[in-house]
């Protein structure tokens, strides 16, 4: 089958006489398979199936299934919360629209079967139950807003629904309600205001702090994260930022200087918080966090919660490591009555209102309504947040490689340093295939998945991975290099390559540069098989631990000896060396996540030179 050129990947062909064994093949994963209505569907409308899959078919329900007012024919919308009046008349213009607030769990289950779309923000829970409901008929799920964590992706996949989201309209309001709240805790105006109100004069108690020349550490320089960077120099600010997939180029052109984590904690006198919560991120403002910053920092955080050890937080402006925060969001919300922090007298706090004007809202809806219209149409959409439209039997295929590529992707990603972003990403697949019958768009979605997702609230599949990589300025590239061989096997291996970047494990460095990891599929499943010029065999299970060290004996029994201490099982272990006696990499693979102290321990053995843990 014939693969359409990409436009964000470039391919170079090579021959070389190289060995192509053929691992076992796997079954595609749940979450890959297409659904039978969605092929079913296609053989009767002679369409392919994952097209039929992405346009939903006009509703085809009973006679007495459409609302009064309802035009036959037209698809059924159904609107459980509230939306703009402009992404409303959008809607009316293609659908049949059945506004329908605050429906409990039974009352979404029984209409949810007369409807092709639903639209809900994040107070409506679209859960299985609502799919199973469904009986095949709901093709789309809209949420008007940034966070899906109220709709079961794996579900709405596994039934054939498309999930949209609309993750760009809130962005000017959030920014400027992050630089309110920036103003407003600096000349402490809320707590001047409650105090005025009181019957108060106390001008004295109330002296604020200038912004002109202060540092502002924009931590995730994302689209609100650099819209709060363009408004602060306004303000005469010097501005850093820290995100490992920030552009260098796109900062420089607005004032920003791009630093590491531990610098822009450690100078900052105002952190404005603006990364999405993942596990990565979950409590990254902790005890030990707040220990490294300058004495009477302060923080915003119009982002997430949890991102926030709340607790931690309040002992730090306790101790005046923190002198004041201004908080738009919470760990749990609304946050309980007697909350320490919300009560705090140095802390400024509004109810989640980041998204809350006019103008965002109808933006929203706007977004929204453009989104499921599009994917009601047949069209694929940017903002589409799963089912990757692939057919059937090249899923079936590639499904072990689609692990393998996507976990290559998140070792290579977990060895970058520094501050400065990835920009240019190197794919090289091997096989002995004809270019013309090999198609890596899934496996090049699957890379960037593992790229991007661990610190980004962006949910990546081949609908929107080039979309995404080229928002945040990667440039992916690709590489097939012509194997003699029995073209059974789709791939030999995978090889992902970062250049003009550090790495926190320098011998993952090619010869060239280049952090580099290649892999394979071995009986089925993914190995790692190479770390920078290293040659090793691990199986891509759990997580990983990669050492360099001396080649010398007793180095397997050191490092299995700490692990052991501790209870962490060895599930693989596999050293690379380039000569005897010389130097060597030993990749683990482990069960558990060691702790730090474990870690350290390990550090500590006199011939490891570097090590790295690293999540798969």
């Amino acid at each position: 089958m014939a693969a359409p050129t990409p436009t964000t990947a470039a391919t170079t062909h090579h021959r070389i006489l190289l060995p192509s064994p053929s691992p076992r093949g796997a079954l595609a994963p749940a979450s890959l398979r297409l659904p039978l209505r969605a092929q079913a569907r296609a053989q009767r409308a002679r369409l392919p199936a994952p097209l039929a899959a992405a346009a939903p078919a006009a509703s085809t329900a009973s006679p007495e299934a459409p609302a009064s007012g309802a035009v036959p024919g037209k698809p059924t919308v159904l609107v459980a919360e509230k939306l703009g009046a402009a992404g409303l008349a959008l809607l009316r213009e293609f659908a049949n629209v059945d506004c329908s607030y605050g429906l409990s769990p039974e009352e979404l289950r029984a209409k949810i079967s007369l409807c092709d779309a639903l639209i809900v923000r994040s107070g409506t829970k679209v859960g299985r139950d609502v799919f199973e409901a469904s009986g095949g008929r709901l093709r789309v799920v809209g949420r008007a807003g940034v966070g899906i964590d109220n709709v079961d992706l794996a579900a709405a996949t596994e039934h054939g629904c498309l999930v949209v989201n609309a993750p760009t309209a809130n962005t000017v309001a959030a920014a400027e309600h992050g630089i309110a709240l920036l103003t407003a805790m600096a000349r402490n105006i809320a707590q001047a205001d409650a105090s005025l109100k009181a019957g108060k004069w106390m001008r004295n108690k109330y002296v604020g702090v200038s912004l002109v020349g202060k540092t502002l550490a924009i931590l995730g320089f994302g689209k609100v994260g650099s819209e709060v960077a363009r408004r602060a120099k306004g303000l005469g600010m010097h501005v850093v930022a820290h995100d490992p997939y920030a552009s260098a180029d796109r900062a420089r052109a607005i004032g920003v200087e791009l630093v590491s984590m531990e610098e822009a904690m450690t100078t900052a006198d105002f952190i404005s918080l603006h990364m999405p919560l993942t596990p990565a991120t979950n409590k990254m403002l902790n005890d030990e966090a707040f220990a490294k910053m300058k004495k009477g920092v302060r923080i915003i955080n119009v982002a997430r919660g949890g991102v926030i050890d709340e607790e931690a937080l309040v002992r730090a402006l306790d101790s005046g490591i923190v002198a004041q925060a201004a908080l738009d969001v919470f760990t749990k919300e609304p946050p309980a009555a007697d909350n320490k922090l919300v009560l705090h007298e140095n802390v400024t706090v509004t109810p989640h209102l980041g998204a809350s004007t006019v103008e965002a809202q109808e933006g929203v809806a706007i977004e929204i309504a453009e989104a499921v219209i599009g994917a009601l149409k047949g069209e694929l959409a940017a903002s589409a947040v799963n089912a990757p439209m692939v057919p059937a039997e090249v899923l079936s295929e590639l499904a072990p490689f689609v692990v393998l590529a996507e976990k290559l992707g998140r070792l290579a990603v977990q060895l970058v340093a520094g501050g400065g972003g990835i920009k240019s990403v190197k794919v090289t697949y091997a096989s002995a295939r004809a270019p013309d019958d090999l198609d890596t768009r899934l496996l090049r979605a699957m890379i960037t998945k593992g790229l991007i997702e661990p610190i980004s609230s962006v949910f990546v599949n081949l609908v929107n991975a080039d979309f995404t990589a080229k928002q945040r300025g990667i440039r992916i590239t690709e590489e097939r290099i012509l194997l003699d061989g029995s073209p059974e096997t789709p791939i030999d291996y995978i090889q992902v390559q970062i250049a003009n970047v550090e790495s926190k494990f320098p011998s993952a460095i090619s010869e060239t540069g280049e952090i580099t990891v290649e892999g394979r599929v071995k009986d089925g499943v993914p190995h790692l098989t190479k770390v920078g010029a290293f040659q090793v065999d691990v199986s891509l299970e759990g997580s990983l631990i990669l050492c360099r060290q001396v080649d010398q004996p007793g180095m397997i029994g050191s490092v299995g000896s700490v692990l052991g201490e501790e209870n962490v099982n060895v599930s693989f272990m596999s050293v690379g060396r380039i000569a005897p006696r010389k130097h060597a990499v030993m990749a683990i693979g482990v069960d558990e996540e060691p702790s730090k102290g474990t870690l350290t321990k390990i550090g500590e053995i006199p011939a490891i030179e570097e090590f790295v843990f690293l999540k798969l």
